[in-house]
Order: structure tokens, then sequence, then C-alpha cells
């Protein structure tokens, strides 16, 4: 590589690294003379590089944002995460999955083979069930919509649903995805509670409303919160109904399965199974997958929900009823 461009090169990199470079150390670093400096960041003017002067008593050089995007130096653990970013956005449902493509292949067919070699080893896939599968997709325009006005802490007036359905107001919390979807966390200033609004169904209108102060999510942080709205636990993580259970299986073999759930073993094929769940009869059915004998300790609402689930299964299986 000619000197001139290797320095070019080095300099830009220094220019990414900080905000600010005084000249004279610009100079030291790259082992160059002031003047010198001063004509490589002429050059990489020319190349569309926006840097600008800093005034001062020692003088210096600020990499700016510009109008377009010019080239850019990324060291290799930059280049790989980049590319590792890219590779979840072509299944994110947001509806960028194209151009995060494109994106891709762009930056591997510069990278060097050592890196190329690491991004085609290092496949990254979003599994996500067909149930929860993004449909209709999410425009660009309104995540980018809904993500000013949660940096901005603007008030979003947005239809949700139904066109001819009342406008909503809501304070933005968090843009996130969850299962392949994308949800807006906002405070609902008409029902005054926290929601979660499928960003699939959300129309945001123009102009956003008034800055507001943001409130204090009800739970440690805005991914404790999405997932216990979404299992239906209460603002303090737990589930709504607990119950406890004796089964003919190794704890083990239990605890492989019981996610949260607390198991204690009570010999070689028995435990003890304390877990929870959003209602009587889901807790009841999750139960019941383990294929064993099931012994509920309690409480009387668990195994209420038992019976209800022995009615409706053996009325499925041929219509025999099952007493309590």
């Amino acid at each position: 590589m000619p000197k001139t461009s290797a320095r070019l090169l080095s300099m830009l990199s220094l220019l990414q690294a900080r905000r600010d470079w005084p000249g004279a150390l610009l100079a030291e670093r790259l082992d160059i003379s002031p003047r010198t400096v001063r004509r490589d960041v002429d050059r990489l003017r020319e190349l569309g590089y926006p840097i600008a002067t800093v005034k001062g008593p020692d003088g210096g050089y600020r990499l700016d944002a510009g109008s377009e995007l010019p080239p850019l130096l990324f060291d290799d653990d930059q280049a790989v995460a980049l590319a590792v970013a890219l590779q979840i956005a072509t299944t994110s449902g947001a509806g960028i999955e194209e151009a995060a493509m494109r994106a891709l292949h762009t930056v591997r067919q510069v990278m060097p083979a050592r890196l190329r070699n690491r991004i085609d080893t290092l496949r990254v896939t979003a599994v996500e069930s067909p149930a929860v599968r993004p449909d209709p997709r999410v425009g660009g325009d309104v995540l980018l919509a809904l993500g000013a006005a949660v940096h901005a802490r603007e008030v979003l007036r947005f239809g949700y649903g139904d066109s001819d359905a009342p406008p909503r107001r809501a304070e933005p919390h968090h843009l996130v995805t969850w299962h392949g979807r994308w949800y807006l966390v906002a405070w609902d200033l008409d029902r005054e509670d926290w929601r979660t609004f499928r960003a699939d169904r959300i129309t945001p209108r123009t102009p956003t409303g008034p800055r507001f102060s943001p409130r204090d999510l009800p739970a440690a942080d805005v991914a404790t919160f999405v997932a216990n709205r979404f299992r239906g636990a209460d603002s303090s993580g737990d589930w709504p109904c607990h119950g406890e259970v004796i089964l003919d299986l190794p704890a083990a073999t239990v605890s492989q399965y019981a996610r949260d759930g607390v198991v204690e073993e009570l010999g070689p094929d028995r435990c003890r199974l304390v877990t929870g769940s959003w209602s009587w009869p889901g807790l009841a059915a999750s139960i019941g997958r383990f294929d064993a004998d099931i012994e509920v300790v309690g409480p009387p609402e668990l195994k209420e929900a038992f019976a209800r689930l022995a009615r409706r299964y053996a009325k499925a299986a041929g219509g025999t009823q099952v007493e309590d």
C-alpha cells in the first residue's frame, strides 16, 4: 500500500477513535509534521469525510457527521459484531430484511479472508414459531417514528387496530422485540396504566404531543416488565397462580423442564415440584405434561383445575364423563 494511502487510513482510524485531536498530538501519533497533517486532512475532506477544524490554543481536528455516509473503518471485533447484528436483522420483522441482507453482503465482501471465515462459521438464527411470526411486517417509518417519540419523551398520538377506532394517547417508554414481534411499552394516558402495544397495529399521528417526565416502570427493567406482562405475572415478577405437587419421577428429570419451578428430591423416582403459571388450568396443564402419576398437595384451586381439565379431556376423547 502506498505510504500516503496507509497514512490516510491511520489518520482516519484515529479520528474515529476520539472526538477531538489536537494537531500536534495527531502529528506525533502519525510521526509526521503538522504541515503534512493539514495536507492529509484536506485529502480526507476531498474524499467526503466531514473533518472540522477545532479552534483553540492547541488547534485540532474533529470527524463530524456529514450529509452523506463516507467509507468507514472497523477493527476486527467491530466488523464481526456488525455482521452478526445484520444477520439478526434479516429475521427481525422490522421490514428491513432485504436491506440488511444487502448490507451484510457488502460488509462481507470487503472483509479480509480471516474475518470472512469467522462470519461464515458463525451463523445467527432468530428462532420463532410460526404462531408468533410477525404478519404483517412493521414499516421502517413506523419504527423510526416510535423510536423518535421515545427518545424525545413526547406524548405519542396514534391509531391502534381498526381505522375507525378512536385515537390513543400514550407516553412512550421503550420499543422492544418479543418472540419476533415489535412492541411499544408505554403509559396509556386514557386508561392510566402501563400497556404493551403491537407496533404493526400502530399508526402514528403527527404532530406528537407535549414532552413528559418519564415514569418508573413497575419492574426492575423493561425486559422483566415485558416478560411479566406476557406470562401474566404481577409487577413483582411472580406468577399469579402457584401450586405444589408430588411426581413419580426423578428430580433430575423434572428439573430439565421445570423452568423457574423448584424441584425437591424425595427419593430415587419421586420428587416435589412447586411452580407457577398465569392461570390454574394453565398450571394444571403444564404439570400434566409430565408422564407420571401426580399427587396434588395444594392449593384447592389446583385440584379443581385438574378436575376441570379431566372432564374436558374425557369429553374430547369420546364423551365419557369423569366424576369430580
